[in-house]
């Protein structure tokens, strides 16, 4: 099978899907890899590494989509890009359910395109293995951020996330005690904030609580209890999932404007639609707005401001299904019982319920179609 390797259209997106390192392993296997001319780049992989690992080097994304048959990436294609897919092959990247564009989906599915979504891959246990690597990266990243906008030079309320001796830390509130979430209370713990992180499971919320030793404040997210702990933020993340769904505003504009002014949003879940009713999509170049006096942040592909390191880590997650898709073709996104979870679109049907309710179409279940 030949896969391919576009370089990412959005000037934003340094990441790259498959490292000098997949290219070997599937080249190793005999398939054939073809990369476009700097896709690497912006994570630090030259063309030459790629060439050396044994991929050939196409020089237009047009050549890239038009040769192969399984296309890696990691957003979803555009609209120009979507035209440039022939039709019956194979669509492995990034759904973003929440700014999804109507009009990709309806050229892949006219192509008979077979698609399936990073984020909605999940295993047996419910782990979400590509979620899981990225909230990591983009849970560690959250002090320095917020911090950074707390600043008074960047419109911040002039604190600092630790404090100082007679001065208290900053308060810091989660919403959501997933992987980010979790990951983020242990950065925040780290640089001294006062960190309270609310979740729905109180399960969730108890072995959160005995891994950190009670360090962390656990609170049940009710409307009740949002409402209070939000307006006393000095910043507030946002890190609900639902998977496979849009997520909903669970911190409402009101709350928004009782906030102290200066105070910091990250919406980590703006790629699914956001959970702060005021949030809106930004990015790395112009990462945050302010509203109602709050600086928010709502950049839906944080682990790229670290793009190498973002990159190890997708290839690390992505080569074994990348893998098994160039052996077994088809038949993949069907019999594996993790990749079959992220298949949205299988030859002009759509078979996830979310996109199917977005775009107002038919549900199809996959285990009724032919291969």
């Amino acid at each position: 099978m030949i896969i391919g390797i576009p370089k990412e259209v959005c000037g934003d997106e340094r990441r790259v899907a498959l490292t000098p390192a997949g290219a070997y392993a599937l080249a190793r296997s005999a398939h054939s890899v073809i990369v476009q001319a700097d896709a690497g780049a912006g994570s630090g992989f030259s063309s030459e590494a790629y060439s050396q690992a044994g991929a050939t080097i196409a020089f237009s994304a047009e050549e890239v989509f038009a040769r192969s048959d399984l296309l890696v990436k990691v957003l979803p294609p555009s609209v120009e890009e979507s035209g440039w897919l022939p039709e019956e092959r194979f669509l492995f990247s990034t759904l973003h359910l929440g700014v999804a564009d109507p009009k990709v989906h309806e050229i892949l599915k006219r192509r008979r395109t077979i698609a399936a979504g990073f984020e909605l891959i999940e295993d047996a246990d419910g782990n979400l293995p590509v979620v899981t690597a990225m909230s990591e990266i983009a849970g560690m990243l959250l002090p320095q951020i917020a911090g950074r906008f707390l600043e008074t030079t960047s419109g911040g309320r002039g604190v600092m996330l630790g404090g100082i001796a007679g001065i208290p830390a900053s308060n810091v509130v989660i919403i959501g005690a997933g992987t980010v979430g979790s990951t983020a209370a242990r950065s925040f713990l780290g640089v001294g904030a006062n960190v309270t992180i609310m979740d729905g499971d109180l399960k969730r919320l108890r072995d959160l609580e005995t891994s950190l030793a009670k360090m962390v404040n656990t609170v049940l997210a009710t409307p009740y209890n949002i409402e209070r702990y939000v307006t006393s933020a000095d910043v507030l993340v946002g890190a609900v999932l639902i998977h496979g769904r849009k997520t909903p505003h669970v911190v409402t504009a009101a709350m928004v404007r009782r906030m102290r002014p200066g105070s910091v949003i990250l919406d980590i879940s703006i790629d699914q639609g956001g959970c702060v009713e005021t949030s809106r999509p930004t990015s790395l170049s112009d990462p945050v707005f302010s509203l109602h006096g709050v600086t928010h942040y709502c950049v839906p592909n944080i682990p790229s401001s670290v793009a190498r390191t973002a990159s190890h880590a997708l290839n690390n997650v992505l080569l074994s299904f990348v893998e098994t898709i160039a052996d077994e073709g088809a038949t993949a996104f069907r019999d594996s019982p993790t990749l079959r979870r992220g298949v949205y679109l299988y030859s002009g049907h759509c078979t996830h319920e979310g996109l199917a309710k977005l775009m107002n179409w038919e549900h199809s279940n996959i285990d009724a179609l032919a291969v």
